[in-house]
């Protein structure tokens, strides 16, 4: 692990892989920390890339931005200056999972992405999950049940109460988003990155800045190329709704798919980048 400052917080990264493989910046999401990507890593090095995974502003070691900013818009630029400051040239592959996956999905909604590819996981392209008249009947069911999964979004929406509870609640979305999957060490990990209430209250920050213009990127259609993978157990984002938007179905798996079938992760990744 070692640090890089940005203008407004320093980052803490984790690297696998030799200096002079291609580059992947791995984003994590929401309530992850940079080791969600431990799996796949090590396997995507085995291919000859070079991974470097940065703890997403808020989460410690990474510092608590000095703007106070936890919009879209501000993680897209986070990930546009670390490739600069990576080193990375044209053919770099932005990789994100939730929070990282809105990041990535609104990155590749930039025509002038430094990014040569772009693959998220778990959250597709807003935009893509709009229904057609062929798709109307599955996206209805899909957005049935939506809302069973999404409740915690308002709940992060009301001052202090998500800080108060933050294991509590984040325990229950371990739970609750991958079912089969036994988070133990991602919950330790966790606690590591979010140790306060003044780190718990800049996690959940992302969730209050929907609310507002900074939002914007993540309404924007891709024009990059743009992978979209998804477990079919998903129980934070309907399966439903990810098939509308194209994206490719990994079996067994539910929310964290990196984590619970990195296998085959990881051979999907390298067939696009293929």
């Amino acid at each position: 692990m070692h640090d890089l400052s940005l203008p407004t917080h320093d980052v803490g990264v984790l690297e696998w892989g030799p200096a002079d493989g291609r580059l992947v910046v791995a984003l994590h999401g929401f309530p992850d920390t940079a080791w969600t990507w431990r799996r796949v890593a090590p396997l995507l090095v085995e291919l000859g890339f070079r991974v470097v995974a940065p703890f997403l502003r808020g989460y410690a070691p990474s510092g608590i931005p000095a703007d106070g900013d936890y919009s879209v818009r501000a993680l897209a630029a986070d990930a546009v200056a670390l490739h600069e400051m990576l080193g990375g040239g044209p053919d770099t592959v932005l990789l994100g999972h939730d929070w990282g996956a809105i990041t990535t999905n609104a990155v590749a909604a930039d025509p002038g992405s430094p990014y040569g590819a772009h693959v998220s996981l778990a959250v597709p392209p807003l935009t893509a999950m709009n229904p057609s008249r062929a798709t109307l009947r599955p996206w209805l069911t899909a957005m049935a049940r939506q809302p069973f999964h999404s409740w915690y979004i308002a709940a992060n929406q009301v001052p202090g109460l998500s800080e108060r509870n933050f294991e509590r609640l984040t325990t229950r979305l371990w739970r609750s988003w991958s079912p089969a999957y036994d988070a133990s060490e991602d919950l330790a990990l966790l606690r590591s990155a979010v140790p306060d209430r003044e780190h718990a209250r800049a996690v959940v920050s992302y969730y209050r800045a929907m609310l507002g213009s900074g939002i914007k990127p993540a309404l924007a259609e891709p024009v990059q190329p743009l992978l979209v993978l998804h477990g079919d157990g998903d129980r934070c984002m309907e399966p439903g709704l990810a098939r509308i938007a194209g994206a490719t179905i990994i079996p067994g798996a539910g929310h964290f798919l990196q984590l619970e079938q990195p296998e085959a992760v990881a051979r999907e990744v390298s067939r696009f980048l293929a």
